[in-house]
């Protein structure tokens, strides 16, 4: 594979001897620039997005004439000829005009350069040239403050993000406007919607509480995905690609373009498996997306679905610290507090060190299926104003199988069983959980834009409806009953929220801005859990979240902003349910961001500092329940801090540079770590309780930083090195050194290189290789831990992630 890479490097290189240009420039409308614009180079489909000045950069072209298209909502499409010989930088005046575009879904939750927030824009250019059929997460690594892991180790199945050390419940994600986190637990499954990147038109990250928007209150950063623009002319798309571990990825899209002046239609279908890093975390990955959007002058019609069917293979209980050592003596330690049998100790004592699964039931599976359908209507009601609602609904149904050794028939309501003398009260068995949900709800907003005011209106209303229900659907004792339903409740959660966003110029340098919303939660929970406890939950929250603002552009290239936003957030149902007879606490964070950036037709520079102090913050204890979701707890006083820094660096015609770093401190004041303490002789417990001050925040390492060199040998190629650091973390709030992730140093090589033959539009041929150095490190883990008179025991569970490994593909376009 090296030897691959570089003699392409020097036959691209001695093929192109001739001379590269670089295309950027500003786009602007009345002097004020338009961040979120898209740019195209209609020869090679280049494509990029303007940055937060207005600023973009396309890849280095050949001399010659091409063709120069920007387009944005709200203003007519613009095409210029442009004449390369040199490096050239170009300023590019959009006129306003009525018509109505894709954009207009998600504009009223996205921020622009008058929004004193921090936030990143991906293009969908970005997006498709590191979209190797890994979840979105991983495309998404290497923005500032980002971490990801993946169960599987691959980036394939199930896989998590953190933000600003956030993890995933806590990062609000809108797909369309409409919410997609998981309305009880507020997690996002990126597995049930499997390569929603290759319909992805372009990302917006906000970091922090960020703006008002529509679903789960953000307490580390929102994720606004706008899915795939119509496009005006036919298209056909293929990709196949394959690569370590048996991954496999298939993925066919069309699009018949503009039809009548009005209508246009796009669709795909998804297959991507692989046998995973870890033993038998396979992931069978299947999805789709379709869309017909009608529209005119003023009006917008866009209905659509997508979706996925996943059945993947079990793989969240991690890798004991013991196994990772090879330490036998260890290893029995382990088998022993975990109180596995003979054949679960030999399974963990001859398994790889780092390729550990517990789980070696054939049918050990995560099988799910979700659909979302939603129905877009835009209308221009007059040269101001803007009206945009959306209508949607998901349905969601699966379940995990598992194989239970040694289950006490109590623990299922069943009384023990006579068999002629003997009296049995416990047996293997294999148990289904099921969720069967609905989702769905309304979202609106209204847009007033004209002279310096510019004023949304908006909110949503949604619910949830989902049944959580426990099967047994075999037994090693006979009498008991098929498909037996040991549990049942059912959670109806019903989420209104309204906003109004205001934007003022002032002058011809500053804009005010202010946002308030208000947010009403009802939940109830009834029925009988799966600890065999009865659930009665009837609650409901009423929250004000203000934020306000403000933003000074001194010249066209430099700007500076500053805001402060309040938010508070719910907890969420397994806070409810992991601690029964104890209701968790709503959370409030207060969130300061303070930033500049600067572009130039060289460079972009953004820096920033934030400061986010929660009260009652629900944070990770260390540990997971029975389903691998980990526990939290309330703490009363804590806070995230931290200095952001983000340069994206033209280096020549032929080499690019974007590097982002982070630094912060994420403390709790005061925390208290509880352990059961069930005496020498196991025969009762009793709570324990320590106290620790100013200590990290679990998962939050103190330095992270991504960097990725672009080398443009020749027009349509590109070579990339990305590499990501990410400093030690804490797998509990103890600050406990030996409870841990090590820090890690990883890099990864991408090529691309599009080829324009005569019988068809593009032919790309791409290669990933992941883990170039082939580090061996774990980016997730957990801990848990009793003491039994004076011993104390502690168990420590690592995520491993996949050493060298790569994927290949090619994507033919007609």
């Amino acid at each position: 594979m090296f030897k691959f890479l570089c003699s392409a490097v020097l036959v691209l290189y001695g093929i192109g001897a001739h001379a590269q240009f670089v295309v950027s420039g500003r786009v602007s409308s009345d002097k004020e620039p338009l961040p979120g614009a898209t740019v195209r180079l209609l020869e090679n489909k280049s494509t990029t997005v303007t940055d937060a000045s207005g600023r973009f950069s396309l890849p280095p072209v050949s001399a010659g004439t091409y063709t120069l298209q920007v387009s944005f909502i709200g203003f007519e499409t613009l095409e210029k000829r442009v004449e390369v010989s040199e490096s050239t930088d170009l300023n590019m005046t959009l006129k306003q005009t009525s018509i109505i575009g894709d954009e207009v879904v998600v504009r009223a939750t996205r921020a622009t350069d008058k929004t004193p927030t921090t936030f990143t824009n991906i293009s969908k250019e970005a997006i498709t040239k590191q979209n190797f059929g890994q979840d979105m997460p991983f495309l998404l690594n290497w923005i500032p403050s980002v971490t990801t892991t993946s169960d599987a180790g691959t980036g394939i199945g199930y896989t998590g993000i953190r933000i600003r050390g956030s993890d995933a419940t806590r990062i609000n994600v809108t797909i369309n406007g409409v919410p997609y986190n998981d309305a009880e637990s507020m997690n996002t499954f990126w597995v049930d919607i499997p390569d929603i990147a290759s319909s992805t038109e372009n990302v917006q990250i906000q970091r922090g509480v960020g703006t008002s928007t529509n679903g789960a209150a953000a307490f580390g950063a929102t994720i606004n995905l706008l899915t795939n623009a119509k496009s005006q002319n036919p298209y056909a798309e293929l990709t196949n690609g394959f690569g370590s571990f048996g991954t496999r990825r298939h993925t066919f899209s069309f699009g018949t373009g503009q039809l009548n002046n009005h209508w246009n239609i796009e669709g795909r279908l998804s297959r991507i498996e692989s046998d995973g890093f870890i033993d038998r975390a396979t992931a069978d990955l299947r999805s789709y997306y379709f869309a017909a959007t009608y529209s005119s002058k003023k009006t917008t019609l866009k209905a659509m679905t997508f979706g996925g069917k996943e059945r993947t293979y079990q793989a969240w209980y991690g890798v004991p610290e013991s196994r990772l050592r090879n330490d036998t003596e260890a290893m029995l330690t382990t088998a022993a507090n975990e109180g596995w049998n003979e054949e679960q100790t030999q399974n963990l004592l001859n398994s790889g060190s780092r390729t550990f699964n517990p789980y070696f039931y054939k049918n050990q599976v995560d099988d799910y299926q979700q659909d979302h359908y939603q129905l877009h209507l835009t209308q221009q009601l007059s040269e101001a104003l803007t009206l945009n609602s959306s209508l949607h609904y998901t349905p969601g149904k699966g379940f995990y199988e598992e194989y239970r050794f040694d289950q006490d028939l109590e623990d299922y309501g069943l009384s023990p069983i006579t068999i002629g003398d003997s009296v049995i009260s416990s047996t293997d068995l294999i148990r289904r959980r099921w969720l069967d949900n609905d989702f769905y709800g309304i979202t609106w907003a209204v847009n007033y834009d004209k002279n310096k005011w510019n004023v949304v209106f908006g909110g949503g209303w949604n619910r949830y409806d989902g049944d959580h229900f426990g099967e047994i659907v075999w037994a090693e004792v006979s009498p008991v009953p098929h498909l037996y339903r040991y549990y049942f409740n059912n959670g109806d959660k019903r989420d209104f929220n309204s906003y109004v966003k205001i934007n003022r110029a002032i002058g011809d340098q500053f804009n005010a801005y202010v946002d308030l919303q208000y947010r009403q939660i009802d939940y109830q929970v009834q029925g009988l859990e799966n600890e065999q406890y009865e659930l009665d939950l009837n609650t409901s929250f009423q929250f004000f979240n203000p934020k306000a603002g403000i933003t000074w552009a001194p010249t066209s290239e430099q700007q500076f902003y500053a805001s402060y936003a309040v938010a508070n957030r719910e907890p969420v149902r397994s806070d409810f349910v992991d601690n029964p007879g104890s209701a968790p606490k709503y959370e409030t964070l207060r969130n300061l961001e303070i930033g500049s950036r600067r572009t130039t037709g060289n460079y972009t520079f953004n820096l920033n500092y934030y400061y986010m102090h929660y009260d009652n913050q629900l944070v990770l204890t260390g540990a997971l329940n029975d389903v691998g979701a980990p526990v939290r707890t309330n703490v009363d006083n804590s806070y995230r801090m931290g200095i952001e820094g983000e340069l994206m660096w033209k280096l020549s015609n032929k080499w690019q540079w974007m590097i982002n770093a982070t630094w912060s401190r994420n403390k709790i004041r005061n925390f208290t770590e509880v352990l059961y303490d069930y005496g020498p002789d196991f025969d009762d417990f009793i709570t324990v309780e320590r106290n620790y001050r100013n200590t990290d925040i679990s998962f939050s390492p103190e330095w992270i930083a991504g960097s990725t060199i672009s080398f443009f040998p020749v027009s349509g190629a590109e070579i990339s090195l990305l590499s990501k650091y990410v400093g030690d973390q804490y797998l509990d709030n103890t600050s406990n050194e030996r409870r841990t992730l090590d820090a890690f140093f990883v890099q990864d090589v991408r090529f691309n290189y599009s080829l324009k033959p005569s019988f068809m539009r593009e032919m790309v041929f791409s290669v990933l290789v992941n883990n170039l150095l082939d580090e061996q490190y774990e980016s997730n883990g957990y801990t848990w831990g009793y003491l039994a008179g004076a011993f104390e025991a502690r168990e420590n569970y690592y995520y491993p992630q996949a050493g060298r490994n790569f994927m290949i593909m090619l994507t033919l376009k007609i």
